[in-house]
């Protein structure tokens, strides 16, 4: 198969999101690799944020809108999204987060050359206006199931996944409102995908001040849920891996300033 004929299908939630969701879908368009598919599915939102994917579905095929009936979660979203999906590929990009203009085409070619099911690029850390927190994450060469429990560090702006190897089974994400992201990582560790570093920052993450992610509080406990709940570890292990997450959680947080 030629690489011209892997449609990437790309996974994106909108949540009230005006202000920054058309930088996401041009960071998209912007792609030097072209064969793709955005699906932007509306978890019900209460601004314009409706408004703006529907105009550039009108201007792009490739862009497709969908709305959920009620307002559902993130989870809801990207599940609704990899089933109505029609690539080989699947990455996700959350509405407030950006690309290089080459990460599809760099990240993919990378995961077929080395026959890679499951990759993360490293990626920089932003501000609500796009400016440069100074803080790049790299990613391990090789992240697997026990290392991804005391440090999660695999970031869903930067993921791509190849389901001619996985099955997209393995992708559907667990119903609950916080780390359904890093419950689906490690069902595809825990089946035997180790998560491959593309060794190039070219993704952007926003570090948005009322987005779930910034309450640090329910992060912490959301996180403690997700080891005994979801991943079922004992006690032991629980405390175990969350003093490692906890550690790299901190170093994840400490800019430098320029």
């Amino acid at each position: 198969m030629k690489k011209e004929e892997n449609l990437v299908s790309i996974i994106t939630p909108v949540y009230n999101c005006e202000n920054l969701l058309g930088d996401t879908i041009k960071t998209v368009i912007d792609q030097t690799y072209q064969n793709w598919e955005l699906l932007l599915v509306d978890d019900c939102s209460k601004d314009n944020s409706a408004e703006i994917a529907k105009e550039y579905a009108k201007k792009d095929k490739r862009v497709k809108y969908f709305k959920l009936k009620e307002n559902s979660g993130a989870a809801v979203a990207r599940n609704f999204a990899l089933e109505n999906s029609k690539g080989r590929f699947i990455a996700y990009l959350d509405s407030d987060d950006l690309w290089k203009k080459e990460k599809l085409e760099k990240q993919m070619n990378f995961m077929l050359e080395n026959n890679y099911a499951f990759t993360c690029t490293d990626y920089e850390k932003i501000d609500e206006d796009g400016n440069s927190l100074n803080k790049v994450i790299k990613i391990p060469k090789k992240v697997n199931y026990n290392l991804f429990l005391r440090n999660t560090i695999i970031q869903t702006v930067g993921v791509m996944v190849d389901t001619k190897l996985t099955g997209k089974e393995l992708l559907v994400m667990p119903n609950i409102r916080r780390r359904q992201d890093a419950a689906t990582w490690c069902q595809l560790l825990k089946n035997g995908f180790d998560c491959y570093e593309v060794p190039e920052n070219l993704s952007y993450y926003r570090v948005v001040s009322n987005s779930l992610s910034s309450n640090k509080f329910k992060a912490v406990r959301m996180n403690w849920y997700w080891y005994r709940n979801i991943e079922k570890l004992s006690l032991c292990k629980t405390c175990y891996c969350f003093v490692g997450y906890a550690f790299n959680a901190v170093k994840k947080r400490i800019y430098i300033k320029k």
